[in-house]
């Protein structure tokens, strides 16, 4: 039988009722008490959260922005005879492709969704080959000469301009630029790949009731 207890005290009365473990609403009590076992979709999500999704996320879209910058700029720069980058559209549609996998990384962090993480995953795997594929089409155009001194024919001549070695420093210091800032996005892409393939792994568990 449940005992109460009755305190009064500063004008307050207080009531204490104490309920035996054989009575049925303290098993009710305990189980209400008892904060809900975390599923596994969120323990994978908090598995993947170790991996700092918002930073990761942020330097996607700071980079990704810069792309975009850069790819307007050189656009409009060697519209007559674009570098192999530039022909490729390849400054565009990968800071596209940084800008959703950012936004898929900071909205991960936000929300407890398997779903964002798989998603993260895939897109991020897109990063990795696209990054590659950017870093080679820079490379190359470091080794060519300067957009619009490519000589068509044997006998053809090259601009005045073509001889300035300032004006070829520039474009291969804008394509070194880039190599550096896809090299930090691949490495940021693997890092989200591999901390989302251990998380998608994460085996199921279940809670120890004490």
């Amino acid at each position: 039988m449940a005992a109460t207890a009755v305190t009064d005290a500063g004008g307050v009365r207080i009531i204490t009722e104490l309920i035996p473990a054989t009575d049925p609403r303290a098993a009710q009590l305990a189980a209400g008490s008892r904060p809900p076992p975390p599923t596994v979709s969120s323990f994978r999500v908090r598995g993947f959260r170790r991996a700092q999704p918002r930073i990761l996320g942020t330097i996607h879209i700071f980079t990704g922005l810069l792309h975009i910058c850069f790819g307007i700029i050189l656009t409009a720069s060697e519209h007559q005879a674009p570098s192999l980058p530039v022909a490729s559209g390849i400054l565009f549609w990968l800071g596209v492709l940084l800008l959703v996998s950012g936004s898929l990384l900071v909205e991960t962090d936000k929300r407890e969704n398997i779903l964002l993480v798989k998603a993260c995953c895939v897109v991020n795997v897109g990063v990795v080959l696209s990054t590659l594929l950017a870093t080679l089409l820079h490379t190359t155009a470091i080794t060519q000469d300067a957009p619009g001194c490519q000589a068509t024919l044997l006998h053809s001549l090259k601009p005045a301009w073509c001889f300035n070695p300032k004006n070829k420093k520039l474009s291969h210091g804008l394509d070194s630029i880039l190599v550096i800032f896809n090299l930090l996005e691949f490495c940021v892409a693997v890092a989200a790949v591999a901390f989302g393939y251990h998380a998608l792994k994460q085996q199921n568990y279940s809670r120890m009731a004490l």
